[in-house]
């Protein structure tokens, strides 16, 4: 019979060490688009920003840390505008597709 394991004792997931390459990075932000839930972007965005380096994203979009963290946290519904200069500063573009009938 096998060891059970408590949840308590997993280990805390953080998905930041996973997005250790641009393609993982283009593929999560695919998966979290197709959620159309812009709480869930902005806190995606912030994932990503973590991976890359907070201080260095705030800097690169024009926001301090402070800003950033508070629109990309998972509460948050971050202006488009925001939204933008984040990407921007990831390196990354939100494109548009016909939606499959």
């Amino acid at each position: 019979m096998s060891k059970k394991i408590k949840i308590a004792d997993l280990p805390e997931f953080d998905i930041t060490e996973h997005l250790d390459s641009d393609e993982a990075i283009a593929e999560y932000l695919t998966v979290i688009l197709e959620d159309n839930d812009p709480a869930l972007l902005a806190a995606a965005l912030g994932d990503i920003a973590r991976a890359r380096g907070m201080t260095e994203i705030a800097k690169a979009s024009g926001l301090t840390r402070e800003a950033l963290y508070k629109a990309l946290r998972p509460t948050a519904s971050p202006r488009f505008d925001t939204i933008a200069k984040v990407c921007k500063a990831l390196g990354v573009k939100l494109t548009a597709q016909t939606l499959a009938v």
